[in-house]
């Protein structure tokens, strides 16, 4: 059996007594970094048979032994850092290869920091879209940010309090002003919640500065689908040849609301004539 355990995200009264029962009696506890992972069990007084690191850079080496002992019976039990294992850290291809070779797979729920975020915004709740971290540049944020501006879902990303400036700027460049929160230090002393429209936001952290801790971004969905009646061939160059035809099409439908079968033809266009 392979166990998902979920841990803290800040608060160690959050860890559940089913956890720590997995966690002990598991014969391996897979960890994302397991200096970490052992700093936490010391603090909670969780006492492991063995860990094994399995993260980004060593998964496809790892991966195979971890289905090897899995496969001889062993109990394996799978954290991150923090909060949910496969939630924007390495695991679920090991849940793959688990499900595909016939190995039981258990959750073990737990803190999270995507629906403790929303829970907190006062944003609509009734569906959501979670689109992990922004990336760091600008121009692959606001193309990120592009392709999911007209859903009417409440939107969540993962950010760094270094770019929180920029990215709230690309923010309102790409969606207009909508109304979202900035949710920080979730379960910790220093909790908070900043809500308001983008501007209202990044006028508070220009005259405050970068606030510090782990950040969570809830923005307001679409509210009406996106109007374009400017010249497609001006934004033609922003995602060609960046792109192919294909995902330069859907980004610019994103942007415009137009067809992505008509824009495809117009980019054939636009590129035959100039």
């Amino acid at each position: 059996m392979l166990y998902l355990v979920s841990t803290p995200i800040g608060n160690l009264g959050d860890m559940s007594p089913r956890a720590k029962e997995v966690l002990e009696h598991a014969d391996l506890v897979a960890c994302e970094d397991t200096r970490t992972s052992h700093q936490l069990f010391s603090l909670l007084g969780i006492k492991v048979k063995a860990t094994t690191p399995y993260h980004d850079h060593n998964a496809d080496e790892a991966r195979p032994k971890l289905i090897k002992k899995l496969q001889q019976g062993l109990e394996i039990a799978l954290v991150s850092d923090a909060g949910t294992p496969l939630v924007s850290d390495p695991g679920y291809k090991l849940v793959r290869d688990c499900l595909q070779l016939g190995i039981k797979v258990s959750t073990v729920p737990g803190p999270n920091a995507v629906l403790s975020a929303l829970q907190l915004s006062g944003l609509s709740s009734a569906n959501f879209y979670f689109g992990g971290f922004l990336p760091p540049k600008s121009g692959a944020r606001q193309a990120h940010l592009a392709e999911v501006k007209s859903l009417k879902s409440t939107l969540i990303f993962y950010e760094t309090p270094n770019r929180l400036l920029k990215s709230l700027q690309d923010i309102l460049s790409v969606y207009g002003n909508r109304n979202m929160a900035v949710v920080r230090e979730i379960t910790k002393k220093f909790e908070e919640t900043r809500s308001g429209s983008v501007s209202d936001l990044i006028t508070f952290y220009t005259q405050n500065g970068e606030p510090k801790g782990e950040l969570v971004l809830v923005i307001e969905g679409a509210t009406q689908p996106a109007l374009f009646t400017g010249d497609i061939d001006a934004l033609i160059p922003s995602v060609r040849p960046k792109y192919p035809i294909k995902k330069a099409a859907e980004i610019l439908a994103t942007q415009t609301g137009l067809n992505k079968k008509e824009l495809y033809q117009k980019i054939l266009d636009y590129e035959k004539n100039n």
